[in-house]
């Protein structure tokens, strides 16, 4: 999986671990949280910062390509 449309809003982008720092810092996205605890891996943005084509286009774009670098399953 690369992105999802989030139930409470927003999307969730898979994202390299290592970069989820430098992301969160740089971006509107924020470390995603499931059951109070963080998914390292996986960012949360708001709708209404990808309400725009290209915006959304960007995150999804980065989401695809990490999940593309993975090994098949």
């Amino acid at each position: 999986m690369a992105v999802a449309a989030s139930g409470q809003g927003g999307l969730l982008v898979r994202v390299d671990p290592d970069e989820s720092n430098a992301l969160v810092e740089s971006s509107p996205a924020y470390p995603m949280e499931m059951r109070g605890k963080q998914m390292a891996g996986w960012l949360r943005i708001d709708s209404a910062d990808v309400a725009d084509d290209s915006t959304l286009r960007e995150w999804v774009d980065r989401g695809v390509a990490y999940a593309r670098s993975l090994p098949p399953k």
